[in-house]
């Protein structure tokens, strides 16, 4: 069972919480200036003091801090057209407000945006780093062919070849 916090201590508490100084913090809850640095301390290493202000401060964070899951949420908004921003147009008439879906080019950054945190799961993004990393080694292995050579290469391909004489034969 939770011990409960006396008016002074609750007090003490949320003057601490909002600036971080203890023995300030002790006087606006109506410690005497004399004492209140000993007090301060006391409350703080007090077990229901310290939970008090933990519990506080978390839910002080949360409700400042955006989480993972409400940020990728917030990306899927913008990725789906969902999330609407405020437009101001201005024309003789005068000032109008009005809400547009997010462009192509930001929708298509937040999906990218999603899918840089489940990289893993994405079959086609495995193919194209696959793809990037073999144009990379025959551009490397056309590069060093080329620097052993002073002669430049030259690659044909031709879809319509036919068969060799010899081929044709099976004598």
């Amino acid at each position: 069972m939770k011990r409960k916090l006396t008016p002074k201590q609750q007090r003490f508490a949320d003057e601490y919480i909002e600036s971080g100084k203890k023995e300030e913090s002790a006087i606006k809850a109506g410690y005497k200036s004399r004492s209140a640095h000993s007090i301060a301390t006391e409350n703080l290493q007090k077990p229901a003091i310290k939970s008090y202000i933990d519990e506080r401060m978390a839910e002080i964070a949360s409700k400042r801090i955006m989480d993972a899951t409400e940020a990728v949420e917030l990306l899927t908004r913008i990725a789906r057209g969902e999330e609407k921003e405020t437009v101001i147009s201005s024309t003789p008439e005068g000032v109008y407000e009005s809400q547009k879906e997010a462009d192509l080019k930001t929708r298509i950054s937040a999906v990218k945006e999603i899918l840089k945190r489940y990289p893993g799961d994405d079959k086609l993004v495995k193919a194209q780093i696959r793809k990037a990393e073999a144009d990379a080694d025959i551009a490397e292995a056309k590069a060093k062919q080329i620097s052993n050579t002073d002669e430049t290469v030259r690659i044909v391909f031709n879809d319509n070849l036919t068969p060799d004489k010899e081929d044709n034969q099976d004598d």
